[in-house]
């Protein structure tokens, strides 16, 4: 599977500005590929004012997302700002070439931030079949917490969108690592760059980690499109040698 990454300097709060900057960069992938990964919120940036940029699965970057991915013929996942029965969510969409989706709501909100202030948790994690690969989609602050993301579904590829510090980076380059070596896993990365309204400083080191934790896409910090093909038929050839998914715990997830 041929992924590309797309590492941006998001425009704060302004969905039109941003979507017309992913158009343009995706409109430069010259060849075909199956996926591709934008940032968290990457209609606004991380905000905690939602209700500036807050939009319907109706409306106009849900439209814009399927219409891309069936130009494209390929699927586009990546989380903005979603408003549904009063309540707020940071939702990541995966939008297949036929516009078909399904998403996923970020469940660890980032307290640091007051994220659990004005967004609302989900509690479900997703395991997306597309192409003959099973993908957990997982958003930026879920990347600390290993239960949740631990492969009980047996996925092929975690995918992590961020909006990730650049203070915290050494944390973003070793739990990537860590949450693919452990579950046997491909793990992307895909984070901003750039200066957001509250003077946080992003540097990206978007990414591609194999189940080995060896890197596919080694740390980058410029703005661009990175593309990494994805071996499954070799992670599974060793996961099968090696076996240690087998050995794992059995557990339940409760809600504190």
């Amino acid at each position: 599977m041929q992924v590309i990454l797309i590492q941006a300097p998001l425009i704060w709060e302004n969905p039109k500005l941003n979507r017309d900057y992913f158009e343009t960069k995706i409109n430069e992938i010259a060849s075909a590929v199956d996926l591709i990964v934008l940032p968290e919120m990457f209609t606004s940036g991380f905000t905690m004012s939602p209700e500036n940029v807050a939009e319907t699965m109706q409306g106009e970057t849900i439209t814009w997302l399927k219409g891309l991915a069936k130009a494209r013929n390929c699927a586009i996942t990546g989380s903005l700002v979603i408003v549904e029965n009063g309540n707020f969510y940071n939702r990541l969409v995966f939008v297949f070439p036929s516009g078909e989706m399904q998403f996923y709501d970020k469940r660890h909100l980032f307290t640091l931030a007051g994220e659990d202030k004005v967004y609302t948790s989900g509690d479900q994690k997703i395991v997306v079949d597309y192409l003959g690969w099973k993908i957990c989609p997982l958003i930026c602050y879920d990347l600390r917490f290993p239960a949740f993301s631990r492969n009980s579904e047996d996925y092929d590829v975690l995918i992590y969108v961020a909006s990730w510090p650049k203070i915290r980076t050494n944390a973003w380059d070793a739990l990537l690592k860590a949450r693919a070596i452990e579950n046997m896993s491909y793990a992307i990365g895909v984070n901003r760059i750039g200066t957001d309204a509250n003077d946080y400083e992003y540097i990206g080191h978007s990414q591609a980690v194999d189940f080995l934790g060896n890197y596919v896409l080694a740390p980058e910090e410029s703005e661009g499109l990175f593309s990494v093909v994805l071996d499954k038929e070799k992670m599974l050839e060793t996961r099968q040698k090696l076996g240690f998914l087998n050995d794992r715990d059995a557990f339940e997830i409760k809600s504190i």
